[in-house]
């Protein structure tokens, strides 16, 4: 949905969504990472909040994941992250990758895992963040109004 001033003739309101759209584009596009820059900033994240003990063998999107945001191999090394993520703050993407990097060191969600977690400041908000997707997604989709 985009509002707009009620003022705006319907030429304007084309001329400015379309704006709208290409710089959204622009923003997507500068914040989508690939495989290559996911396993990098896994490694960093690794380093800054795990001692550099958590270490993927592959860091990959996938768009087979619908029902969660993640998964994670520990004996292959393997992480998977879900394209839904792609677009997401990077805060999200990196508590994603974080939890995944976690189980490369701690298999379950026990409090050690949970306690690695706790090192990274927006653990909270990202999952929040993504509890609020989630809830969102269930919500009954009502048509916009229309606009006369």
């Amino acid at each position: 949905m985009v509002l707009i001033p009620a003022r705006m003739s319907a030429d304007e309101e084309r001329r400015w969504v379309e704006v709208m759209l290409e710089k959204l584009a622009a923003q997507e596009e500068r914040r989508l990472l690939d495989d290559e820059d996911l396993f990098r900033r896994a490694r960093e994240l690794s380093e800054r909040y795990f001692e550099g003990r958590a270490r993927p063998d592959s860091v990959r999107w996938v768009t087979n994941q619908n029902a969660r945001w993640g998964s994670c191999t520990p004996a292959l090394g393997t992480i998977r992250l879900s394209h839904r993520l792609q677009g997401m703050p990077e805060y999200v993407i990196d508590y994603v990758l974080l939890h995944e990097l976690a189980h490369l060191l701690v298999p379950g969600h026990g409090p050690g895992f949970w306690a690695l977690l706790e090192r990274y400041p927006r653990t909270e908000r990202a999952r929040g963040f993504l509890e609020g997707v989630v809830a969102a997604e269930r919500l009954p989709h009502s048509p916009c109004p229309q606009r006369d």
